[in-house]
C-alpha cells in the first residue's frame, strides 16, 4: 500500500496590494522634503525673505494702508511659485530622466496614486510661502503709523499661487515626461506673469492673472476698493485643485473620489473666475458710495488744541500725527496765525476707483487746509507747506497763487522747523533741486517758488542768523503783506536778498 502525499500550495497574493493613503502621505512626505531643499526652491525662498526684510522696514514711510499692504503680498510669491513648479516637474519625471521607471513597477503604489503624492508634495511649500505672508503683513501691520484693514482673501493669494504653479507643474511633468518642458513654461510665466503683473485697468479679463494689485499713490477706505479678493481666492484654489486632480487623472486614476474632485474643483475655478470678472465692475451701489466719498465725506472729527481734524473713520488714529505738524508750523508763525483756529479735512477723489492718481482742487474756504491719505516721507513736508501757506494767504486757492516775497515766508514756517530743513526742501520740490526755479508740492495745487525765493529760501536754512525766529514774530506783518518784494523779507530776516528781481516783482 502506497501513500500519496500532496503539498498543499501556497496562496499567492498580488504583486502590488495597495496601501492606501498612508503609503500616499509617506511618498508625499519624502518628496516635499526634495522639493523644499532643491536649489531652485531654495533660492526661491532665500530671495523672498531677503526682499521682505530689505523693503518692509521702508515701506510706505512707515505709515501703510492695510489695504494696501495685503495686496503686496501677492506678486513676490510667484517667483517662489515658478521655483516650485520647475522642481515639482523635474521630480514627476525623474524617473525617466534617470532610466527607472521600469523599477517602480515593484512598488506597492499605483501610478495616480504616486501622482496623488507628487501633488501633495507642494503643499508644505505653499504653507512656508502662507508664513512669509504672514509674516511681511504682520510686520505691517505692527508698525505704529498703520491704519486699516486687511483681507484675508487678498493674503491667501500669494500661497494660492505658489499652490496652483506647483500643481501645473506636477500635471505638465505627467503629460510630457520631459526635462524641458517646465524650463520652457517657466520662462514664459515669468514674461507674461511676473514681469508683466496686470492691474484691474484691463478689466476682467485681467483677474485671470494670479495677482491683480492697485496700489495707486493715494490709499482708499476698505469699502471703497471694490475688488473681488474672495472669488479670486476661490478662483486661484479651483483651479490649483483641478489641475492637481487632472494630473492624477492623466496617471490611470479613475475613481469616483477623484473623478468628483475633478468636477468640484472645476466648478470652483470657473464661479471664481467668472465672479471676479463680473465683480471688477464696480456696482452702481460702490460708484454712488465712491461719488459720496469725494464730494460729501462722511468724516469723523475730533479737536486737538485749538483746531479741528476730520478723517475717515480708518484715518482717525492718524489726527494726531497731523496736529503734531500744525503744532510745529503754528509755533513759529507770528501775529494771529500763531494762534489761528484751522480745519484740517482729509479729502479723496475716489470716483475712478483704486490705483489712479487725481488731483485735488485747492479749497477756497478760510482757514482750511486738505491732507490725503497718504503720510510719511515727502507728505510731510508736503503738508506742513500747505499748512504754512494757509496761514500766510488765507486759504489754499490764494496759497497756490502766491507768488512775491511771502513764498519765502511760507517754506520757512514749513521746513525750518523739521530735523533736515535742507533734506526737506529738496523733498519737497518737484525736481529734488535746491537751486533755481521750482514746483512746490502740496496736497492740492502745487506751489511755485522763483530762483531768487529759492536763494534765499536755502540761506535761511543752510545757515539761519541768529534770532530768525523772533525776526518771522516780529515783522509779521510786513512778511505776510502782499507784494511784499523778496529782497525785502530777506532783509527783514537778516540775509542776502536775491540777485535780481523775481520775474512775479518786476
Amino acid at each position: 500500500m502506497s501513500t500519496v502525499v500532496t503539498e498543499e500550495s501556497a496562496p499567492v497574493q498580488a504583486p502590488h496590494r495597495d496601501r492606501g493613503a498612508r503609503a500616499v502621505l509617506a511618498l508625499a512626505r519624502f518628496e516635499a522634503r526634495r522639493l523644499l531643499l532643491s536649489v531652485p526652491v531654495v533660492v526661491a525662498f532665500v530671495a523672498y525673505v531677503a526682499w521682505i526684510v530689505w523693503r518692509t522696514p521702508e515701506s510706505w514711510d512707515g505709515y501703510p494702508a492695510l489695504q494696501e499692504a495685503d495686496q503686496a503680498t501677492q506678486s513676490t510669491p510667484m517667483l517662489v511659485g515658478l521655483a516650485v513648479l520647475l522642481s515639482a516637474a523635474r521630480a514627476v519625471v525623474r524617473s525617466e530622466r534617470h532610466g527607472t521607471e521600469h523599477h517602480f513597477s515593484v512598488l506597492v503604489l499605483r501610478p495616480w496614486r504616486r501622482m496623488a503624492a507628487h501633488a501633495l508634495s507642494v503643499v508644505p511649500a505653499a504653507l512656508l510661502t502662507a508664513g512669509c505672508v504672514a509674516g511681511q503683513f504682520g510686520w505691517e501691520a505692527l508698525k505704529p503709523g498703520a491704519i486699516g484693514h486687511g483681507s484675508p482673501a487678498e493674503l491667501a493669494v500669494g500661497p494660492l499661487t505658489v499652490l496652483a504653479f506647483g500643481a501645473l507643474g506636477v500635471l505638465l511633468g505627467r503629460l510630457t515626461m520631459s526635462p524641458f518642458a517646465a524650463p520652457l513654461l517657466v520662462v514664459v510665466l515669468l514674461f507674461v506673469f511676473v514681469l508683466g503683473t496686470g492691474s484691474s485697468e484691463a478689466g476682467g479679463l485681467s483677474w485671470l492673472a494670479p495677482a491683480v494689485t492697485e496700489a495707486g499713490p493715494d490709499a482708499l477706505p476698505s469699502d471703497l476698493l471694490g475688488r473681488p479678493a474672495a472669488w479670486h481666492a476661490l478662483y486661484l484654489a479651483g483651479a490649483a485643485l483641478c489641475l492637481a486632480f487632472l494630473a492624477v487623472a492623466a496617471a490611470g486614476g479613475r475613481t469616483a473620489a477623484v473623478r468628483a474632485g475633478l468636477v468640484l474643483s472645476l466648478a470652483a475655478a470657473v464661479t471664481g473666475g467668472v465672479l471676479q470678472a463680473r465683480g471688477a465692475t464696480p456696482s452702481a451701489e460702490l460708484v454712488a458710495a465712491r461719488e459720496r466719498a469725494s464730494a460729501h465725506p462722511d468724516l469723523t472729527c475730533a479737536e486737538h488744541g485749538r483746531s479741528r481734524y476730520c478723517a475717515f473713520p480708518e484715518w482717525a488714529p492718524r489726527t494726531g500725527t497731523w496736529a503734531g505738524v500744525v503744532d510745529r508750523v503754528q509755533a513759529v508763525a507770528g501775529g494771529s496765525a500763531h494762534d489761528r483756529p484751522l480745519v484740517v479735512r482729509q479729502r479723496i477723489d475716489a470716483r475712478y476707483g483704486p490705483g489712479t492718481d487725481t488731483a485735488l482742487p485747492a479749497s477756497t474756504a478760510p482757514h482750511r487746509v486738505t491732507v490725503g491719505t497718504s503720510w510719511g516721507g515727502n507728505r510731510v513736508p508736503e503738508f506742513s507747506s500747505a499748512v504754512a501757506a494757509v496761514l500766510v494767504a488765507g486759504t489754499e486757492a490764494a496759497g497756490s497763487e502766491l507768488c512775491d516775497g511771502r513764498m519765502v515766508t511760507v517754506m520757512w514756517l514749513s521746513l525750518s522747523w523739521q530735523d533736515d530743513p535742507m533734506d526737506a526742501l529738496r523733498r519737497v520740490r518737484l525736481d529734488d533741486s535746491v537751486s533755481g526755479s521750482a514746483i512746490v508740492l502740496s496736497p492740492t495745487n502745487p506751489l511755485s517758488m522763483t530762483e531768487g525765493q529759492t536763494d534765499v529760501v536755502r540761506r535761511l536754512l543752510e545757515n539761519p542768523p541768529a534770532g530768525v525766529g523772533a525776526r518771522v514774530k516780529e515783522h509779521w506783518a510786513e512778511l505776510t503783506a502782499p507784494g511784499v518784494t523778496t529782497a525785502r523779507v530777506a532783509d527783514l530776516l537778516g540775509v542776502a536778498g536775491p540777485g535780481k528781481a523775481d520775474s512775479c516783482e518786476e
